[in-house]
Order: C-alpha cells, then sequence, then structure tokens
C-alpha cells in the first residue's frame, strides 16, 4: 500500500466524507447535556425521518388523522429509536466511537434510558472509556435497579479497571435478576477467582521471595536440533554446548545481529524461537531495564530519531514500518512509545523482536512503558493466553518481570518529553521527580506513575476525571506549566487512536502518535510515525494497514476478555 506523508493533500473517499463528522476513535465525548442542540442540528440528524413533520400524525378516537396534531413525546421516541437503531448498526460494525454518537443523540432526547444507556456503556468498554461506562451504567440502574445488563456492563468495566470485588458484586446480582444465564455465571466465576488470586498474590509480597529472573535456569531447557526438531535459528553460529558461552551472547550489545534478523524472519514464517533463547533474552532485559532510571535521556540525533506510537500486537504492521523507513540500528533509531501488546494476536512476536533488537544494539531503540505492559491489561486483553499458547506460564511471568522495569519517559535532546499516556496533573512535578519513581512493580490506581501511562488531553484548561477511570485529562495550561517548569519544549504522547493516525493538540505543543493501522482490524484508522530531524524539526509519516495470518485480533483472550473483543 501507499505511504503518504502528511504535508500532502489527500481526496476524502466516500466512505470517508461520510464520516466526516464523527470524533476520533477514543476522544473524549463530553456527559449529555439536558439537551444537545449541536447534535441535533448535525448531519447525523438531519435525514427526513429526523424532522417531526414527516413523522405520521397520531389518529384521532374515530381513526382518522387531524391535521396539525403531534405528539412530542411519540416524536421524540420515535427519533430517539431512529438513533438508536444507527448506534446498533455502528457498534455491531464495529465503530464504536460512531455509535456513542448516535446514543448520546438518542438519550438527547429520552434521557436516562437503560437500554440506551447500557449500549452506551457497552461501546465506551470497547473504547476502553471505562469510566464514563460505569457512569452510565449506574444512571441505568438508578432508572431501573431490575435491568440486568447494567450490571453486566458496570461489571465488565470494573473487572477492565482491577476492581474484581466491585465486579464480582455486579455479577452476582446478574446471577440474582438472570438465574438462567449460564454467561453471567461463567463471568462470576472469573471475578471469584480474579479476588481469590489478588489475596494470594498480596500474601506472596508480604513474603520475601526472588524475582523468577533471578532463580530461572535455563540452561535445563534442551534443544532437539536434529530431525523433526527446533529448526529455528541459534545465536552462535550453530547450537552451543558451552552454556556459559551461550549466556554471554545475551549481554547488552553482544547478541549478534544475525540472530536478532533470522529470529525475526522466523516468527514472520509463523515459527517460534526456542523456548531457552526467549528465557535468556528475558532474563537479561529484565537486568538491564533495572539498571535504567525511569526517565531516560536521548541525545539529539546525528540524522533522525523516529518515535512510534502504540504497536498492540500488529507484527506485520511493524515490519512495515521497518520496511518504509529501516530497521532499527545506531544510525536510524527509534523509540516505541508503550503498548507494544495486547489486542493483536501477534504480541509476542512484536515485543521479542523489539527485545531482540535492544540486546543487539542499546543505541538502535529505546522501550518505554505502556498501560498495557501490565498484568491485568495482559489478562484480559489476550498476552497472557498467547504466551502460555505458544510457551508457557513461566514466560510469561518473566515478561511480566521485564514489563515492570521498563522505563516510563524518555528526552529526546532536552526539549522533547515523551511518555505513553500524558502529565501529572498534581503538584509542581520535574523531570528529577519522574527519574525516580520506582518501578519493579505493577502500577498503582494513581500517582505519578498512573499519569504517565493513563493520562490523555483534554482541549479546556484544568483537570478533570478520566474518561477512561484511571489517571486524569489534563488541559494546554498544565502542559504549557510543565513544559516550561522543565525547560522542554513539545510533548509527545501515545494511548489514543487517531484517525490520521496522530493528532497535534495543545497550541502545538501536544502530538498523539499512534502506530497500529486499522487498529483491531476494524477501526479503519491510519498508522503514523515522526520522524524528528538533527534540528529536532517533525515530519509525520502515515501508512497503512497490510495483510497479516488469518489470526483475529484477542484470539487468545480468554474468560473475561471476550468481553472486550
Amino acid at each position: 500500500r501507499k505511504v503518504t506523508n502528511a504535508s500532502h493533500v489527500r481526496l476524502k473517499t466516500a466512505r470517508q466524507a461520510n464520516r466526516i463528522c464523527i470524533p476520533n476513535a477514543g476522544e473524549s465525548v463530553p456527559p449529555i447535556p439536558a439537551a444537545l442542540p449541536p447534535l441535533l442540528s448535525s448531519p447525523l440528524l438531519t435525514s427526513p425521518i429526523m424532522t417531526e413533520d414527516t413523522l405520521p400524525t397520531p389518529p384521532t378516537s374515530n381513526g382518522t388523522t387531524e391535521p396539525g396534531t403531534t405528539t412530542t413525546t411519540t416524536t421524540a421516541e420515535a427519533q430517539s429509536l431512529e438513533q438508536k437503531q444507527r448506534g446498533n448498526k455502528e457498534l455491531a460494525a464495529g465503530h464504536f466511537t460512531a455509535a456513542v454518537r448516535y446514543y448520546t443523540a438518542a438519550l438527547a432526547l429520552t434521557p436516562s434510558n437503560p437500554p440506551l444507556l447500557s449500549n452506551r456503556a457497552l461501546a465506551y468498554i470497547k473504547l476502553e472509556s471505562y469510566g464514563l461506562a460505569i457512569q452510565d451504567a449506574s444512571r441505568a440502574i438508578t432508572t431501573d435497579p431490575t435491568f440486568a445488563k447494567a450490571f453486566y456492563r458496570r461489571g465488565t468495566a470494573n473487572f477492565a479497571l482491577q476492581k474484581a470485588k466491585l465486579a464480582r458484586k455486579d455479577f452476582r446480582q446478574v446471577c440474582k435478576l438472570k438465574p438462567k444465564d449460564r454467561d453471567a455465571r461463567a463471568k462470576l466465576a472469573e471475578c471469584e477467582k480474579a479476588v481469590r488470586e489478588a489475596a494470594f498474590a498480596m500474601a506472596i509480597e508480604s513474603e520475601e521471595t526472588l524475582p523468577l529472573s533471578s532463580i530461572f535456569d535455563a540452561d535445563k531447557i534442551g534443544i532437539d536440533a536434529g530431525g523433526g526438531g527446533y529448526d529455528g535459528p541459534h545465536p552462535g553460529v550453530e547450537l552451543l554446548e558451552d552454556m556459559e558461552a551461550e549466556k554471554e551472547l545475551f549481554n547488552v550489545g553482544a547478541l549478534p545481529m544475525e540472530f536478532v534478523m533470522a529470529s525475526i524472519k522466523h516468527m514472520e514464517a509463523q515459527k517460534l524461537v526456542h523456548k531457552r533463547y526467549i528465557a535468556r533474552l528475558l532474563i537479561a532485559c529484565q537486568h538491564y531495564f533495572a539498571s535504567l532510571p525511569s526517565l531516560i535521556s536521548i541525545p539529539t540525533p546525528t540524522t533522525k530519531i523516529t518515535v512510534c506510537g502504540d504497536t498492540h500486537g500488529q507484527f506485520y504492521d511493524v515490519l512495515n514500518i521497518w520496511k518504509i523507513n529501516g530497521y532499527p540500528s545506531a544510525t536510524n533509531p527509534y523509540l516505541f512509545n508503550g503498548d507494544f501488546v495486547d489486542r493483536g494476536s501477534f504480541s509476542l512476536e512484536v515485543i521479542v523482536s523489539y527485545l531482540l533488537l535492544k540486546l543487539a544494539c542499546p543505541e538502535g531503540i529505546f522501550l518505554l512503558r505502556g498501560n498495557h505492559e501490565t498484568r491485568n491489561m495482559n489478562k484480559i486483553y489476550g498476552f497472557e493466553g498467547e504466551v502460555r499458547h505458544k510457551y508457557d506460564d513461566k514466560i510469561f511471568q518473566l515478561f511480566l518481570e521485564v514489563f515492570c522495569h521498563l522505563p516510563l519517559a524518555a528526552t529526546i535532546g532536552g526539549e522533547i518529553f515523551i511518555t505513553h499516556g500524558g502529565l501529572p496533573t498534581e503538584g509542581e512535578v520535574t523531570l528529577e521527580d519522574i527519574k525516580n519513581i520506582k518501578r519493579g512493580r505493577e502500577p498503582p490506581e494513581s500517582g505519578l506513575m498512573s499519569d504517565l501511562l493513563w493520562s490523555d488531553p483534554q482541549p479546556f484548561n484544568g483537570r478533570s476525571p478520566s474518561k477512561r477511570g484511571v489517571g486524569y485529562a489534563f488541559g494546554p495550561d498544565i502542559t504549557d506549566a510543565f513544559l516550561k517548569r522543565n525547560g522542554l519544549k513539545l510533548l509527545v504522547r501515545s494511548h489514543e487512536v487517531k484517525d490520521e493516525g496522530y493528532l497535534v493538540e495543545h497550541g502545538g505543543k501536544t502530538i498523539t502518535v499512534f502506530s497500529a493501522p486499522n487498529y483491531c482490524d476494524s477501526m479503519e484508522n491510519k498508522g503514523a510515525f515522526i520522524q524528528f530531524d538533527q534540528n529536532l524539526d517533525k515530519k509525520f509519516v502515515q501508512f497503512e494497514a497490510v495483510s497479516h495470518p488469518d489470526v483475529r485480533p484477542m484470539a487468545y483472550a480468554a474468560g473475561m476478555g471476550g468481553l472486550f473483543a
């Protein structure tokens, strides 16, 4: 597919033109006011069926209709139903932001309608706007405490926010209202399991236990390279018998690039690199990342540095980025800004490629943690199931230890600040504060780490509760103050789907970049990356999705994960 530069003028297709009034996926949708004049005058609501005078006039007592007589309630209900049906169609097609738009229009006509609120909550869940989903579901429950779907939606959103006890309470209510609902009972069982696992994890953490990466013995994993055995690449010229020599090859900067490139080609052919090499890779990366500060400083590039946003397990699109822009190297460095895994079903191939390249050429690729490099998100959105399917639970645990030590932010040339989510909204936070954040753990529900991983920009000043239910939304005044306080000029973040692959906000001081085109095989967005040259001038490059093997997104998600597919 053709690569386009953002400076080129492109003609909109008819499909794109029809979507021009829909906000970008991931954008915040404001709370519903009593009425929505802008929505009611928008192109979404101007078809003939939406005008009052085209609706049938109500019949008189003798069965005839009197000209000029209308029933406002009937008209509003009919208009609302029309918008609901359109929202349902968009929801089924995977166009979740458009669905929210239609449901919002319907709710402006028939406020506090439980089915509408429940449907919009589902669309918000699909957009990972869990805070808004909980608000809608709670409103529906207040209106009708017997509406089981609202409890179902709220339980789903609470589960995504790691609030398993609250989710359990909601699914218990669903089972009470719908005692024969097998799916609800299965979801309740998942909640019960999550509560037990959380209690067990807390009990373990209270003891002094060593991380798996410090005790795992990769030497004991045998490799059968004979006929019918492992036919993939080896870090040496051939299979080594000397375990110490093999281990030394996984030191930072020592891994042969020939092995890295052969491994990427092997995975492109849907084959796995041997478990022993994956274990060595993860153990070495855990030790390396643990030695870094939470904020890394990248010097001004001699030629350019490329910044990519979320790639979410879309391995073949990552390969396309490298086809377009060259593979990472010391003279062609990249920064990948978190959310390497989940959603896409080739997440393992994505993160393994990044880590192999990091060990081979540490100055050629930089990796920052995203909100999906976390245990709970991996459990819901597929990475845990994928790793267990392709390897086993111990390898997954080693991945988690790597994720817990990834840096949280970076500066480029002392002028550009990069983090996955956004900025802290409280206190006079400095770069030194960020550099000293304690890592080696799962993110807390609030605080500096949570803000960096979860927050989103908003167009107006100040801070607001996040639509996601975690972190905050920060305005241009917060961006200005943070940049000025720390001698910076620009914030680059990711974390949100954008139709064009990127979005410039806050007077040009905040850029969102998203590098997973046609996200989840349904969003129809472009991907993009940013090139910064030796003067730190920027250039946006957009690209389309490429084909991939026939494995659907979230293919490895199990249990509660099916709710988010």
